[in-house]
């Protein structure tokens, strides 16, 4: 497995592969990788050539309170991890190869980054947005495999590609999930004894709400206020930012489940913010 630091070096490498007849795929990443980044390795290693995994620590998603600094960094572990799973290069530049001196360019894709977290965290979908740009132009993937876990950022990611003309064709992997339905995350390592337990209540609530659907349950509100009671009762180191049932395409709010949705929620605990979301869907549907 090659290592890559510049932009002039991945695109050597990936210029070499596609000499050869390979399809360049790719899986962004910021690095402290779990089993959730590992299956995304996995789609993406059975279905391309060349596999390029990117690990930068994006400072521009991250808000001025926001855990930039102590965002975990994991290197060696996580070159062994990308090694063991069959990527082919890692592509981890430095801030400075991402945004040089007089930078002056962000991406903001419009209407869909202003709802759920965007309304908790300003700047952060441009920052995605506009370092998801920039490692596509620098690898130049055929593919590209994000997870599920992050509902907002993948159909951010879907509108951005399509609105731009990008040539990446964007692969959506299900979410990892613990023993006890926790959705895997990095930041999931900084909950304490007493918040770990607690967290669990975020894919129970969600799920109990996926069962209450399918077997007929309809308004949208109801279903939204059982799920934060459901999160509110078992997680009270908890404080509930949002609890949305949206359309799964344009992620507006729905009043009735009357076709298949998506239950999207986040919560801040004492360490770490946490999001989750589950597809609702209805009898017959």
């Amino acid at each position: 497995m090659k290592v890559a630091r510049t932009v002039e070096e991945i695109r050597a490498l990936v210029a070499q592969a596609r000499a050869a007849g390979a399809r360049i795929g790719m899986v962004p990443t910021m690095g402290a990788l779990h089993a959730g980044h590992y299956s995304l390795i996995d789609a993406a290693r059975s279905a391309g050539d060349f596999l390029v995994v990117s690990i930068f620590v994006n400072p521009t998603q991250f808000g001025p309170n926001e855990d930039y600094r102590t965002y975990p960094r994991t290197w060696e572990a996580d070159c062994g991890g990308c090694e063991a799973h069959g990527a082919d290069a890692v592509f981890a530049p430095t801030p400075e190869v991402m945004y040089p001196e007089g930078f002056a360019t962000t991406v903001h894709v419009s209407g869909l980054t202003e709802v759920l977290c965007g309304r908790y965290r300003p700047g952060h979908f441009d920052g995605v947005c506009t370092v998801v740009a920039k490692l596509f132009g620098a690898v130049g993937p055929d593919a590209a495999w994000f997870g599920r876990k992050d509902y907002q950022q993948l159909v951010v990611i879907r509108r951005m590609v399509a609105d731009l003309n990008l040539p990446v064709r964007i692969e959506e992997v299900p979410i990892v999930r613990e023993p006890d339905g926790l959705a895997m995350s990095s930041r999931n390592a900084r909950l304490d004894r007493r918040e770990r337990p607690q967290a669990a209540a975020l894919s129970r609530a969600l799920r109990e709400a996926q069962v209450r659907v399918a077997q007929g349950a309809c308004g949208a509100q109801e279903v939204a206020d059982e799920i934060r009671t459901g999160i509110e009762t078992d997680a009270p180191l908890g404080d509930i930012d949002y609890v949305e049932i949206v359309d799964p395409a344009t992620l507006a709010g729905v009043e009735r489940i009357d076709r298949p949705a998506v239950a999207a929620v986040a919560v801040r605990f004492p360490s770490a913010r946490l999001i989750d979301n589950m597809l609702l869907t209805p009898p017959g549907r």
